[in-house]
């Protein structure tokens, strides 16, 4: 299916008339100076495009695009247990923000360097048994108990289907891996009002309108106690130490395991959140 603008272009005299087509565009010119009539083909909304981009990538139409967003975005807020449709909202709305997260990283030498060697954060990688070992304190030993006491694994975050570019797939893909990261740097609960706050702190850190939508419109689901906590302390905690601290996907954190976590937040400028 195509759609075509009709539009007349002056061309040059030619000395013999001229039909050619080339499948996607259709161009006359006649032997006397006249206009030329030009369809130029533009691919349909209910077109996806032809080709896998990457190993799990799943091609879709503008129109389904838009269709899995709104769909995600209600099922997310009834149910934000559901990962899948949390990850589709992600994907399905990054656009160009997941592009601005990818330049900012290329303006930063780790997050070049990331970007470069494109890492992954599995069980395996982060060798967790070794972490286990690590002394009470260690970024590393509070992250692997964090892991074990909400029964997790780095293994669990869905992979990447929906967004048409490889390099920002995988910024997606950081993205998601290194959110347990946040709790342990933060010190935030895994409760509802506490994923929300995260979700503030992401929102000015990556600007994702996934994030956005989680801030906007998770307070609906909260109890008045809740809110007044996440409004009176977790919000502004949120904005400030969000916008004042280093931007987080340009950490390697997998070099960060057996420092301090005092030391960490000192480093990336976090401070630990209040009441957590």
């Amino acid at each position: 299916m195509s759609a075509s603008i009709f539009s007349k272009t002056p061309m040059r005299v030619l000395r013999q008339g001229l039909a050619h087509s080339n499948g996607k565009t259709l161009v006359f010119k006649g032997a006397r100076t006249a206009p030329c009539a030009t369809f130029v083909t533009f691919r349909s909304p209910l077109q996806p495009p032809t080709e896998k981009l990457y190993e799990g990538h799943v091609p879709i139409s503008p129109l389904q695009r838009t269709l899995l967003a709104v769909g995600s975005a209600f099922t997310a807020l009834l149910n934000p247990l559901r990962g899948d449709m949390v990850a589709a909202l992600g994907e399905t709305t990054g656009g160009i923000f997941l592009g601005r997260i990818r330049d900012q990283m290329l303006q930063d030498p780790e997050g070049r360097r990331i970007l470069r060697e494109r890492p992954k954060i599995t069980s395996e990688t982060m060798q967790l048994d070794n972490l286990r070992k690590l002394p009470d304190g260690a970024f590393g030993r509070e992250y692997v108990r964090f892991l074990d006491d909400q029964q997790v694994s780095p293994d669990t975050r869905e992979p990447v289907h929906f967004v048409d570019s490889e390099e920002l797939a995988y910024v997606m893909q950081r993205y998601r891996e290194t959110h347990d990261f946040y709790h342990t740097l933060t010190g935030l609960p895994v409760t509802v009002d506490g994923e929300i706050a995260l979700k503030w702190f992401e929102m000015v850190q990556t600007g994702l309108p996934m994030t956005m939508l989680s801030s906007f419109f998770g307070p609906l689901r909260l109890t008045h106690a809740e809110r007044e906590r996440l409004f009176n302390v977790y919000v502004p905690w949120a904005l400030e130490n969000g916008s004042n601290s280093k931007s987080l996907m340009n950490v390697r954190w997998e070099e960060w395991m057996d420092r301090p976590v005092e030391e960490v937040q000192r480093e990336l400028g976090v401070q630990p959140c209040p009441q957590a």
